[in-house]
């Protein structure tokens, strides 16, 4: 059975009436509406009976509709058109000021970052704050209104709570001071009625994937002697605004939309009003602590934003087998932040990050979300009691109207009784993946630097510290022998309990061998939930740990547990190193040659194995290369000159690039293209399957990185978040390349030079890190 999909404010399906009227366009009506013949003439003909259904649904006239690709462009259009429109005619008349912007900050990415990018080019931003309910005060907006403001844009509803502001009132406040003002209704659009002039807009924007249309479709309503600044320059398409052939078929379908919307939004708004309402009276009802978000009566009919406090969204959507539905906005869906839109309403943070969203759509059925609802108490039950946390429930979900599991619609923790291995995806019961989930770089070390490193003692015999991010601590024990510690762990990468528990485990020896050190013994840390996953996946989790460490040579003695809502394994790892051999992040010196030893690409391709996208062979291989010791690379590199050394993990190659460099007062070099990439990260990083913890790590580089002529496909896997990754070390160059031959003789067949250390001590306003193509 397909689960039950209650994130129709993400994007809806193609009405069939919708498709029935597109077809012909994509087929025999194919004509271009800028031909001067038959074919020309039909395009032509059905682009305005389409921009006439589009004025009827909006109240307007079919002058005052300009077709787009969808909401953002009509955001983008009407908000950067307005506002270069008026610093055109600002600047013939001498003046070299933009103006002046408003906006809330709740608004949809698609108008903030435009607003944004606008702000240093000459433009100054007022974001208003909202109120608890999500609602913008008019009376913010009159006293944010200043001579030079050229636009307004407060969006019609919120795509996350789902709030309906004030437009008309906002509007008036804008108009009485002769300012434009544009509002984005891509999600009010179909669900609620929609008269531009009772909105009294100048601008209003329109999403055809918002209401039963394709994706890739969208329209502007530009109120007649509104002038815009064009953003696309050819022909004079859509009134010399859009440039570009008209894509006939969707805008066919973006009127049939219109039609069907204007003439049934009454009942629409009726069955997704009586649905929603189901939902929420059921869920609150099994938890009275839950919190619902938006405001209380003025918010759309559809839209169910619900917090369950001291569980994380996150954890909750992935676990949902049988449900599709989004934590806040489906355009963060990778993200574990909590939501700009919350934080905005100062939602508490225990709130926040229970935050999931709920939108029905014309097909929901009330047994839909009888089922839908029944699954999402079971999983938040089981998170509650794995957590240790008393269940804001007071009520079984029976007494109150909802129905129980049956065999078609089994619990996640029934789901897994099933003893195989094959049922259990792991990566469903965490919100993060492996290293891509590290603090921010460098966080630990700064909190440490503030409080004193040791705590304002002094202990001669360690040897290495937090000082500089290395990745193990180092104290010595007599004149030959030193201690080496470091520990390491992170929620499941891969579905499979034994390969996970395997990688976890060589992702944590990985720092004693990147230290120059050997293994001696290792301690498992490992949290667990109390239910929801049966018992056999932790054993077959400490087996994967047993198989790395018996492959290393070591016992693992013991450890700890915990109790935790989503499963954690790593171990402490203790080893031995010479004193006088250790090798640290600093020492790198001009001229030295940098090898890595692994390809680069972990985090890409574990995220597209958690979202279905990384074929079977691909699972394998990139499982494979994460289970690999560095050990042998380790052995082959004490035979050479190792200047500096590092493993390659959480903060991506860039980062720890950027410590190394940081440690040995040097910039760094590398060149693009000859560092080694798993296959396929190339494919999945252009479609966008980036952890968010690879986007961190390149914040984190940028403003100290020269990027050259790499792509930003490129820069993205070059600061990929890894998890078991290979040593990336600084040698002689005289030596650089029997180490690659023996490297490769010992089967670390992924070793290359990657580039080399560059001048000494740079400024702190130079760069660090040179990346260019060969």
């Amino acid at each position: 059975m397909r689960p039950v999909y209650l994130d129709y404010n993400a994007t809806t399906p193609v009405a069939d009436e919708v498709l029935v009227a597109m077809l012909p366009y994509l087929k025999g009506q194919f004509g271009n509406p800028s031909s001067a013949h038959v074919y020309g003439n039909d395009a032509k003909r059905a682009v305005e009976a389409a921009r006439q259904e589009v004025a009827d649904f909006l109240g307007c006239e079919p002058g005052e509709i300009v077709f787009t690709s969808g909401g953002t462009e009509s955001n983008n259009l009407a908000i950067r058109g307005a506002v270069l429109n008026r610093r055109r005619q600002s600047h013939s008349g001498g003046s070299q000021r933009g103006g002046h912007i408003i906006t809330s900050a709740v608004e949809h990415p698609a108008v903030l970052e435009v607003c944004r990018y606008l702000q240093p080019r000459a433009f100054d931003l007022t974001i208003l704050p909202v109120d608890s309910s999500g609602t913008v005060d008019p009376d913010d907006l009159r006293g944010a209104l200043r001579p030079d403001t050229v636009l307004v844009s407060i969006m019609h509803a919120n795509n996350e709570v789902g709030t309906i502001q004030p437009i008309r009132e906002l509007a008036r406040i804008a108009r009485e001071a002769g300012v434009l003002f544009h509002t984005d209704a891509a999600q009010s659009a179909g669900k609620i009625p929609i008269d531009v002039r009772e909105l009294d807009v100048d601008l209003l924007s329109v999403a055809g994937h918002k209401m039963y249309a394709p994706k890739g479709v969208g329209a502007l309503y530009i109120r007649k002697g509104v002038h815009l600044e064009k953003l696309l320059y050819g022909a004079d398409h859509e009134q010399n605004l859009r440039a570009g052939t008209e894509n006939v078929a969707q805008i066919v379908a973006l009127g049939a939309a219109g039609r069907i919307a204007r003439d049934g939004v009454d009942g629409f708004e009726a069955h997704y009003r009586t649905i929603r309402n189901h939902l929420e009276n059921v869920l609150t009802s099994a938890f009275p602590g839950a919190r619902v978000n938006g405001h209380s009566h003025n918010r759309l009919p559809n839209t169910l934003s619900i917090s369950f406090p001291g569980i994380q969204a996150p954890t909750l959507i992935s676990r949902l087998s049988g449900v599709a539905a989004s934590a806040g906005s489906a355009c963060h869906a990778e993200s574990v932040e909590v939501s700009s839109v919350l934080e905005a309403m100062k939602v508490p943070m225990e709130y926040a990050m229970g935050t999931i969203r709920l939108s029905t759509g014309r097909e929901t059925t009330r047994e839909e979300a009888e089922r839908a609802a029944a699954e999402i108490i079971s999983v938040a039950r089981e998170l509650f009691s794995a957590g240790g946390i008393d269940r804001p429930d007071r009520t079984d979900i029976n007494e109150k109207g909802g129905r129980p599991g049956n065999s078609t619609n089994r619990t996640v923790g029934n789901h897994l009784n099933d003893e195989t291995t094959e049922n259990v995806k792991l990566t469903r019961y965490t919100q993060g993946l492996g290293c891509a989930c590290k603090l921010e770089p460098r966080k630990l070390e700064n909190v440490l630097r503030a409080v004193g490193v040791y705590g304002g003692l002094e202990f001669a015999d360690v040897l290495v510290g937090p000082e500089f991010s290395d990745d193990a601590a180092v104290y010595r024990l007599d004149n030959t022998r030193a201690l080496v510690q470091t520990v390491d762990f992170f929620p499941p990468i891969l579905d499979n309990p034994r390969d996970y528990g395997a990688v976890a485990a060589a992702n944590a020896l990985s720092d004693i061998y990147a230290m120059g050190g050997t293994p001696l013994f290792a301690m498992n840390i490992l949290a667990f939930p109390s239910s929801g996953l049966p018992e056999w996946v932790m054993e077959e989790i400490l087996h994967g740990a047993g198989e790395t460490a018996s492959a290393a040579g070591i016992p693992i003695v013991g450890g700890h547990t915990i109790v935790d809502s989503e499963p954690k394994f790593g171990m402490v790892v203790s080893g031995l190193v010479d004193p006088k051999q250790i090798w640290r992040n600093g020492g790198a010196r001009p001229g030295d040659v940098l090898i890595l030893t692994k390809a680069v690409g972990t985090g890409i391709i574990t995220t597209g194995i958690k979202q279905g996208v990384v074929s079977v062979d691909g699972i394998f291989d990139v499982t494979r290369r994460m289970r690999e010791l560095n050990s042998p690379a380790a052995e082959v590199l004490k035979s050479f000159t190792v200047h500096a050394c590092t493993d390659v993990t959480g903060f991506g190659l860039l980062g720890h690039l950027r410590e190394m460099a940081v440690a040995s007062e040097c910039s760094m070099e590398i060149v693009t293209d000859t560092v080694p990439f798993i296959p396929d990260v190339r494919r999945l990083a252009a479609a966008g399957v980036i952890p968010g913890g690879t986007r961190r790590n390149l914040r984190y580089v940028e403003g100290v990185t020269d990027f050259g002529n790499s792509s930003e496909v490129d820069r993205l896997i070059l600061a990929d978040a890894q998890t078991s990754g290979g040593l990336l070390a600084a040698v002689p160059a005289e030596q650089a390349d029997e180490a690659i031959r023996e490297l490769r003789i010992q089967g670390v067949t992924d070793a290359a030079i990657i580039g080399t250390v560059g001048a000494q001590a740079p400024a702190p306003n130079q760069f660090v890190l040179r990346i260019e193509y060969s």
